[in-house]
């Protein structure tokens, strides 16, 4: 699975980076991140965020209106792109402002981590975690227990 994370925000702080970096070298998933700085337009920011994903990339938005779905139910979303999409997944994150209309748009999923508001530099870290908790789950790993 070769996965794309093209966030708004670069991630500072250096608890979160550490959680992100442990989560990453737990994947077995190819990760790539492309952070980019907040600007005062989200338009160019949704046009940075596009670029920055290979071409036939599934495309997953993380919105506060998106579809909530259980940790076992986005395993089985990844599952089904890596079977019909080349194993090519970008998520793509906005920064405190949200995603402009085209991004939203040309988004094949939309999810969300909850009703609550996060925030945007969490989001990636939690993100992050349900990838390796989606890994477990596939490879029948107990990490993952109802």
């Amino acid at each position: 699975m070769q996965i794309t994370l093209s966030v708004i925000g670069k991630l500072r702080d250096p608890a979160l980076k550490s959680l992100f970096d442990e989560y990453k070298k737990r994947l077995d998933w190819k990760i790539t991140l492309h952070e980019f700085e907040a600007k005062a337009s989200s338009l160019k920011e949704g046009e940075l965020l596009l670029k920055s994903l290979p071409p036939a990339t599934f495309m997953i938005i993380l919105d506060e209106k998106g579809e909530n779905l259980k940790s076992e139910e986005f395993a089985e979303l990844l599952k089904n792109i890596q079977i019909h999409h080349q194993g090519k997944v970008g998520f793509v994150v906005g920064g405190p402002d949200g995603l402009d209309d085209e991004v939203k748009t040309k988004a094949q999923k939309s999810l969300s981590f909850g009703r609550m508001t996060w925030p945007h530099l969490l989001v990636r870290v939690m993100l992050m975690e349900q990838l390796y908790r989606a890994q477990q789950i596939l490879k029948n790993h107990p990490y993952h227990r109802e």
